[in-house]
């Protein structure tokens, strides 16, 4: 078979001649049919992912969609760090995956399921999400943050408050449920637009990550009121000075969500709920379909800010 194949982690992979998949366990092979080009996909085979092995070659790529043995057609994660879905076919826990709605767009669900994951398990696993909660998305331009501001709204979330880099998406989110945009370099227009949150979803970290946490902290009405801090991504950077005053004269406290912090059993139990969004339209996913043979150009062309995602066709 062909697949994406990574012979050196500072390299594109290529389309070449890969061996056949072997199951393990639980494991069948799948046919893949789509599968996304996600910044999670571009660390991983950078080697620069925190789950990384660090062994190569590898076969990028953590889920997509299928045609399983069976005949139905699935979303599906990959547990695999080296034998990823960019390729003709994976070999997949059938217990991770999703059987898809009778018309779902395999583009769309391979592109959303992933961006939209991020948030949707952080609200759902990580935290107590209160009843009409206040939302504040920092780096909501990008598929992520785009997403999150639905996720948040779809969860019940009573006002999001959305922030980002990119002021022509940032100008799209109202339409998405935002109900204020500020941009992310606005430190005092975001404390004062979300001074009464009760969670930031945060996929940028780094010194802007912490600005906003000192300003949105000092500028709360009542300072000991809880704030859950969900850290996802780290756009800005790997380290953020948090000033330990925000910690200490506030309610705030600190969570991370992703692999490791959320077990596999969690995600898989969400996944359905996710897919039907997704696939139904409920969560509005913009998608770049590209052949899958094209990889490497694509992984030259495309870049990992963009509010779609590139997804990857056989």
């Amino acid at each position: 078979m062909f697949a994406a194949v990574v012979t050196q982690f500072d390299s594109a992979p290529t389309w070449a001649e890969s061996p056949e998949p072997e199951p393990v366990g639980d494991e069948v092979v799948v046919d893949v049919v789509a599968a996304g080009l996600h910044p999670r996909v571009r660390s991983q085979a950078s080697g620069s992912h925190y789950t990384s092995e660090g062994a190569l070659p590898l076969v990028p790529g953590v889920d997509g969609v299928g045609r399983f043995p069976d005949g139905t057609l699935r979303y599906f994660a990959v547990q695999s760090d080296t034998r990823g879905s960019i390729a003709e076919r994976v070999a997949v826990d059938p217990r991770a995956s999703v059987v898809l709605p009778d018309g779902a767009d395999p583009v769309a669900v391979a592109a959303g399921v992933n961006p939209v994951m991020s948030s949707w398990v952080a609200l759902r696993r990580r935290i107590v999400l209160p009843e009409h909660a206040r939302v504040l998305v920092l780096g909501a331009t990008g598929a992520s943050g785009r997403a999150a501001v639905q996720v948040a709204k779809h969860l019940g979330a009573s006002s999001v408050v959305a922030s980002g880099r990119n002021p022509a998406r940032l100008a799209e989110l109202p339409a998405l449920g935002a109900d204020r945009v500020v941009p992310l370099d606005d430190v005092d227009g975001i404390a004062a637009a979300a001074s009464d949150a009760d969670v930031v979803i945060d996929y940028v970290w780094g010194a802007p990550a912490a600005a906003v946490m000192r300003a949105l902290v000092t500028a709360r009405a009542a300072r000991g009121a809880h704030l859950d801090w969900i850290a996802i991504g780290s756009t800005a950077g790997q380290e953020a000075p948090v000033p330990s005053a925000a910690l200490r004269a506030s309610g705030l406290t600190i969570v991370g969500s992703g692999q490791g912090s959320v077990g596999t059993a969690a995600f898989v139990a969400e996944l359905p709920a996710i897919v039907a969004a997704v696939a139904e339209g409920t969560i509005d996913v913009t998608a770049t379909g590209v052949p899958m043979r094209d990889v490497t150009a694509a992984w030259a062309e495309h870049g990992v800010d963009g509010a779609g995602r590139v997804v990857l066709e056989v």
